[in-house]
């Protein structure tokens, strides 16, 4: 399969030009371009250490590239620092869920949300400002099946819980770009089916960019796939094109997933009980993101 841009003819609200970030003798992302029209559903996948999550980093802005632009809803943000692109409408959930375990469960997405409202100045000590905020966080927390427990220390949450939470925390802003670091790392069948519920709901303004493992979650969410391999695309196209075709069969060879298995392994996204969700504690959460380069 020729690589093929993504949605071309549409306006896009996230456009990728040539990114390339090196470190030191190691390239993590090679020549990479992607375009995305508002509402894709998008994924990016690859084997281990192929710059996944480097290249979220890279549109995220926690790390920068050294050569290429990334442009959102038009307007260059190559050198915007991270916190701006926040407010801009960029969102994202990590590989180890970014919870404050000290905080209740809706004191965290409080938090998540605070720099995004537009009353959010003095409103710790205004009751009527911050009743917006916990009434906001609140309608997040009901969306991912948690508002029954919103007043628990988050440190007793279980790996599930805290997946959903995370994710609560990134939807507050109300983005337009959401960014998702393997988001079903770690999680039962029965919490990937909640997940898929939970993001197959979201408005189709909102753009996901999915980095992902588990190629039925794939399967199930995304449209359109991206492949990395050694941190250059390898092939672009729709989901199930893409997932059957030889050259991404090679660059899984060890794993044997196919279109095929991926679709008829996929749990059903569950749409009810979001919330009550149990994880299975023998298995671990995805690896440190820092601990390769390319991610």
């Amino acid at each position: 399969m020729t690589p093929t841009p993504t949605a071309a003819s549409a306006s896009p609200v996230l456009d990728l030009d040539r990114l390339t970030r090196r470190y030191g003798s190691l390239t993590a992302v090679d020549d990479v371009s992607l375009r995305l029209p508002a509402g894709a559903r998008h994924a990016v996948i690859g084997p281990n250490g192929a710059g996944k999550t480097t290249l979220l980093n890279l549109i995220a802005g926690t790390d920068r590239p050294d050569q290429g632009t990334i442009v959102l809803d038009g307007a260059d943000i190559t050198r915007t620092a991270t916190a701006k692109r926040s407010r801009l409408g960029i969102a994202r959930s990590f590989q180890q869920p970014s919870v404050i375990s000290e905080l209740t469960v809706l004191e965290n997405v409080v938090l998540a949300g605070w720099p995004h409202h537009p009353k959010r100045r003095g409103a710790w000590r205004s009751p009527s400002r911050y009743r917006l905020h916990t009434e906001s966080a609140g309608r997040h927390l009901e969306a991912v099946g948690l508002a029954d427990i919103a007043h628990r220390p988050a440190s007793t949450l279980s790996h599930g819980q805290r997946r959903m939470l995370d994710l609560a925390a990134a939807l507050t802003g109300e983005p337009r770009l959401l960014l998702l670091d393997e988001p079903a790392a770690g999680l039962t069948d029965g919490d990937i089916g909640r997940l898929l519920g939970v993001l197959g709901g979201l408005p189709e303004s909102v753009a996901i960019v999915l980095v992902e493992h588990h190629v039925e979650v794939v399967a199930q969410l995304a449209a359109t796939v991206t492949v990395l391999a050694a941190g250059r695309v390898l092939v672009t196209g729709p989901t199930q094109e893409v997932l059957a075709h030889p050259e991404v069969r090679d660059a899984y060879h060890n794993t044997g997933t196919t279109a095929d298995k991926a679709t008829a392994d996929v749990p059903a996204p569950d749409t009810e009980n979001v919330g009550a969700s149990t994880a299975d504690p023998s298995v671990a959460p995805s690896a440190d993101p820092t601990a390769d380069a390319r991610g």
